[in-house]
């Protein structure tokens, strides 16, 4: 047998030390909400590989829907000789983006090439070189995403120079202060001292901030968002790439605000684990840019595109926008349970949209300073204890709850019972 252990000295000889692990868990097989390493030992994934398997692991629809694709043809280039299920799936996405219509999409294979590419349209569109992003937001780690990305380590120390013409404001975040209005403000002062609003290509917002911590956007925000891009001909761009595919509670997170955007950007949970993302957008934008000028030679591959359909049909016929909802309730109450008591006074937010769900540890809630050192410790004890979880956070003192939709509700609550133990005895080893 292999140990976890073995496995991770070769990858340290083997790997660069840039690419950080969340845990040395080598899984061996995986199955719904669970995962067995090398070694045997069972793992409640709470983090479904960063809320791309919203269908769980191993989903027998796809695992069809990918073998039948693999008997007919694994890759030809859309480029080259276009194939029917990718324009299939384009009419889809058409059809559910929250975009006002006609719309139309372009594949690619990752979440940062989407980011990319929706930044190119709106350039194209516009004719103009501005693109405003918001403090707390990740939009990858090509130098265009890391050029929008609002936390500075990891992910741009020693990294730069970035692309030029690329300007973040604050997003609103009541728990640390800073309001809708003042965010808003904020944009236009931008507008007003910086660089003015024709001048502006795009404003590219997560509707829930992913890594900057779980941070939900107002409706209220949105909207006011919405109306400066029609004022001054900007584009709106909404990376829904951790958000998308039921993950809220609705097909996008936008969906709650009642809010469309001009382009989307989507992936993680697009294909149930194959390498596909999406840029959704209005029709007049995508047409912009000239043949040849979108596209890449592994973009819209053709097992991923048929994985991606059965994951829309999954989400549709299991109704997973519904259990996204069921499975929040259970996190967030039992979080909500744990705050309550008088020795957890670390527990200084809970919060979360669908299976979306969040906590944020601080020292104490007076002074609500952050506590990343227990988020370290809540993450070690549950791995310990056979439950996987994920960080986030400008401050890292965020755990996040990303379980597949389709796991039970005895899962769910058999996850909780373990994160409680975790805490708890995080808690009293730091106290």
């Amino acid at each position: 047998m292999t140990t976890n252990a073995e496995l991770h000295a070769r990858r340290a000889a083997a790997v660069p030390r840039g690419i950080g692990n969340v845990t040395q868990i080598y899984p061996k097989r995986a199955k719904n909400a669970e995962i067995w390493d090398e070694e045997g030992k069972r793992y409640i994934d709470f983090g479904a590989g960063i809320a791309v398997v919203n269908t769980g692991h191993q989903h027998p629809r796809i695992v069809d829907a990918v073998k039948r694709q693999l008997d007919d043809f694994s890759h030809v280039c859309f480029q080259v000789t276009p194939h029917e299920n990718y324009v299939s799936l384009a009419e889809r996405l058409n059809g559910i983006a929250p975009v006002p219509g006609p719309a139309k999409t372009m594949l690619a294979s990752t979440g940062a090439e989407a980011v990319e590419n929706a930044v190119k349209v709106a350039r194209c569109f516009t004719g103009r070189p501005g693109i405003v992003s918001f403090s707390g937001g990740f939009h990858g780690r090509t130098h265009m995403g890391m050029a929008l990305t609002g936390k500075a380590v990891p992910y741009k120390k020693g990294f730069g120079p970035f692309p030029a013409d690329i300007y973040n404001v604050p997003f609103p975040n009541v728990f640390h202060g800073t309001s809708s209005t003042e965010s808003i403000k904020a944009l236009k002062a931008l507008f007003k001292y910086q660089s003015d609003p024709s001048t502006i290509a795009g404003i590219i917002v997560e509707p829930v901030q992913g890594e900057g911590g779980f941070n939900i956007a107002p409706a209220e925000f949105l909207a006011e968002l919405r109306a400066l891009c029609d004022e001054h001909g900007i584009v709106l761009i909404a990376d829904e790439i951790q958000t998308g595919f039921a993950r809220t509670g609705r097909m996008f997170a936008l969906d709650h605000a009642g809010i469309k955007a001009d382009v989307v950007t989507l992936a993680k949970g697009l294909a149930g684990g194959m390498p596909l993302s999406a840029i959704v957008g209005r029709a007049d934008i995508m047409d912009a840019s000239p043949p040849g000028g979108l596209g890449g030679t592994y973009a819209g591959n053709p097992v991923a595109v048929a994985a991606a359909h059965a994951v829309l049909d999954i989400i549709a016929e299991e109704d997973l926008c519904a259990r996204a909802d069921a499975i929040g309730t259970i996190i967030q109450n039992r979080c909500r349970d744990l705050a309550k008591r008088s020795n957890l006074n670390c527990i200084g937010d809970v919060r979360g949209l669908g299976a979306m769900c969040a906590v944020e540890f601080v020292k104490d809630r007076t002074s609500s300073a952050p506590w990343p050192e227990l988020t370290t410790e809540v993450l070690k004890a549950g791995t310990a204890r056979g439950l996987i979880l994920l960080s986030c956070g400008t401050y890292g003192n965020v755990i996040r709850f990303l379980p597949p939709l389709t796991a039970s509700d005895a899962l769910i609550e058999e996850g909780m019972d373990i994160f409680e133990a975790s805490l708890t005895e995080a808690v009293g080893k730091l106290q």
